[in-house]
């Protein structure tokens, strides 16, 4: 099995900072590309950023130049570092992964539980 955690979300005031990471863990053999959904209230989920196994990123429009994705492989984690945050930002933020698991040979897509993500004054 595997198991996405995240963490790092909660309340911050426009203009601030929030740092989001995601832990994998488990049986795992290699992790493909990481991703960080969001879903605010009433919306569809939507894709916010994407890194690949060598390092490559995407982001969606609305964030670049604000959100930055990187990830540490030694560790199996990804972070989503979010400067400039406005209250259009607020959702509930998902981690996923594409990770092949040890003794596997195909990968198999990830959720984590997701972090809550306010920005209010």
């Amino acid at each position: 099995q595997v198991q996405l955690v995240e963490s790092g979300g909660g309340l911050v005031q426009p203009g601030g900072s929030l740092r989001l990471s995601c832990a994998a863990s488990g049986s795992i053999f290699s992790i493909n590309a990481m991703r960080w959904y969001r879903q605010a209230p009433g919306k569809q989920r939507e894709l916010v950023a994407v890194i690949g196994s060598g390092g490559s990123t995407n982001y969606a429009d609305s964030v670049k130049g604000r959100f930055t994705i990187s990830r540490d492989n030694a560790k199996n984690t990804v972070y989503l570092q979010m400067n400039s945050l406005e209250p259009e930002d607020t959702a509930v933020y998902y981690c996923n992964a594409d990770v092949t698991m040890v003794g596997r040979y195909v990968s198999n897509n990830y959720w984590g539980q997701g972090t809550r993500v306010t920005v209010s004054s």
